[in-house]
């Protein structure tokens, strides 16, 4: 018994070499992280390859359990039993991509072993035995997952374990030899092949910590790239900032090349290629058009759909991605490799960051320049809610959460990208719709929750979506209560907003169960300035005045606060963009 169990563990030793060198291929680990049906079909041929070589290095025990020593077993002789590792890979590829593959793979790896022994009656029972347990074993496959967590490797072991004995029930029942086999093979096989499963897992996850590792370092690339760009378009999409903006982009990542256009003609390029692919040279690839034309990130993973006309080019692989500002598209994000093998998602994933944050920064940019030549003080006043403390602690939570939880921090990023968008672009309309301000209300509370979890739960009732109010009514209330309310409690801070309809009027209500205000500072409020550690105090005083600005003067907040909580109401008239262009009108 322990000379099967070496050899046994022979063969798992060389099907997990086998499996190291697997993924460390690129192809393999763009399966395993966008596992579509082609990818599906890949990992299936991949590990039915394992099966059937698992059969034929298994090890030949003759019908008096003499173990036989054969280099590859073509062929099985009639009596004769094998022991092997194939239930290894039928686990492992059900686990790793789910019922169809694991039961594919059975089918494969059942019906191959019966096949070494001519599909006599004797063998047929492998077949349906190794689809079950790649069914089974595929159970514990969740495609909602998320993919750089699979399943535990110590929690492997006892999948293995039990698809092993599920294998040596069907021996037990169907086979021949019966109990005088499972009785030799059971307990090495059950406990090599749990460790086999163990490793194989170990392995794959191992993989996925590397990309985990990668994420991060591009999270954090991403935000590097976002203070270091901050400045540069203050002045517009202009050829020098996109110089600049080109060089930070190839100093901070790997790409071998890195372009951005405008919608005509090649504003920067520095990397591989720069010999030929010149400043001020008119585009003349269908990608870029496509990419504009349909705001749309485009992939190219060979020298034609390139398109470059050069045919003396290194680059192999590109990413292109849009840069828009507002709904227009601008021009293009170009980032190449001179290696097909090296665009992976992950710098699929890291291009797609980089141009938002380019977006994002142009459109910074353009509201920049514009409030530098109008002059406007409302803007002006406006875009100061945008308070800078607010800014960088928003930066130094998404790189704290971006040591443990990149796709988190990513999903912070976002949102911090849609906040700066609703300021700017709420800072040059007068009114938007609810939904606008909801979704900036949203991304502001993402990132305070980030900052401080758990600590505040707020709430919205049903509003009217299309209902048309001042930007940043909402959010300064819900920011004000937040910041001011609760003090040092950490738990049970509660804020409800409620949204009512009273024929012509629009009622909304902001509610906490803080602390209350100081009955001294409580006639002040709104009406002036009132000193305060957290901000500057202006926020309700702005506010105010932009009511009685927009309506009339005796439209503005009405607050009543107690140490239970305070409230924050405000009465509009109710518009639509209809009912706005009807009173236009008239």
């Amino acid at each position: 018994m322990i000379n099967l169990a070496i050899l046994v563990a022979e063969q798992v030793g060389l099907v997990i070499l086998l499996a190291f060198f697997l993924v460390n291929i690129p192809l393999f680990r763009r399966m395993l992280l966008n596992l579509n049906w082609r990818n599906k079909i890949g990992l299936y041929v991949i590990f039915a390859f394992f099966a059937i070589l698992s059969n034929m290095i298994g090890v030949l025990i003759s019908p008096s359990n003499e173990i036989i020593r054969r280099t590859l077993l073509i062929t099985i002789p009639h009596g004769y039993s094998v022991a092997n590792v194939r239930i290894i890979t039928v686990t492992v590829a059900g686990i790793v991509g789910g019922p169809y593959v694991g039961g594919a793979v059975g089918l494969t790896a059942g019906g191959f072993r019966a096949l070494q022994e001519g599909f006599s009656p004797e063998a047929l029972f492998y077949i349906p035995s190794s689809f079950i347990i790649g069914i089974i074993s595929g159970l514990f496959y969740d495609q909602r997952q998320q993919r750089y967590s699979p399943l535990r490797a110590r929690n492997g072991f006892f999948i293995g374990l039990i698809m092993e004995c599920i294998q040596m029930s069907f021996v037990l029942l169907c086979s021949p030899t019966g109990w005088t086999l499972v009785k030799f093979i059971a307990l090495p096989m059950i406990l090599i092949s749990s460790i086999g499963t163990t490793v194989f897992l170990t392995i794959i996850r191992f993989f996925f910590q590397q990309e985990l590792a990668a994420q991060a370092a591009q999270t954090r690339t991403v935000l590097n790239l976002a203070l270091s760009t901050l400045p540069l378009f203050k002045r517009g999409f202009t050829a020098e900032a996109a110089q600049t903006a080109v060089h930070l982009i190839y100093q901070y990542t790997s790409f071998d090349a890195v372009s951005i256009t405008d919608r005509h003609q090649i504003l920067a390029f520095e990397g591989a290629g720069s010999d030929h692919h010149l400043v001020d040279q008119d585009l003349a690839t269908d990608i870029s058009l496509t990419a504009m034309n349909e705001g749309i990130v485009e992939v190219a993973n060979t020298e034609e759909r390139i398109g470059c006309k050069n045919p003396n080019c290194p680059l192999k692989s590109a990413v292109i991605v849009p840069l828009s500002l507002g709904d227009e598209i601008i021009g293009t994000l170009k980032l190449y490799y001179v290696q097909r093998w090296r665009l992976t998602p992950v710098e699929i994933q890291l291009g797609t960051g980089i141009g938002q944050i380019l977006s994002t920064q142009i459109m910074l940019g353009r509201a920049s320049y514009q409030s530098e030549l109008l002059r406007d003080v409302e803007i002006k006043s406006l875009q100061s809610q945008v308070n800078p403390h607010f800014f960088f602690n928003a930066i130094n939570t998404i790189m704290a959460v971006m040591r443990r939880d990149p796709k988190q921090a990513r999903k912070l990023l976002l949102s911090l990208s849609t906040y700066f968008r609703d300021n700017l672009m709420g800072a040059r309309e007068t009114l938007i719709p609810l939904a606008q301000e909801y979704e900036h209300v949203q991304a502001y509370l993402t990132l305070a929750q980030a900052r401080f979890p758990g600590k505040y739960q707020v709430t919205f009732s049903d509003y009217p979506t299309a209902a048309l109010i001042p930007p940043f009514s909402i959010q300064v209330l819900v920011e004000n209560a937040l910041r001011h309310a609760f003090g040092q409690r950490k738990k049970g801070n509660r804020v409800e907003v409620t949204i009512k309809q009273c024929e012509t009027e629009l009622e909304i209500t902001v509610a906490d169960n803080g602390h209350g205000i100081d009955p001294d500072k409580l006639p002040e409020l709104g009406k002036k300035v009132v000193a305060s550690k957290e901000g500057s105090g202006t926020a309700l005083q702005n506010l105010n005045e932009r009511l009685h600005g927009l309506y009339d003067p005796h439209t503005g907040l009405k607050i009543k606060s107690s140490p239970a909580g305070t409230t924050v109401k405000m009465e509009i008239p109710y518009q639509t963009r209809k009912t706005e262009r009807t009173e236009q009108q008239a």
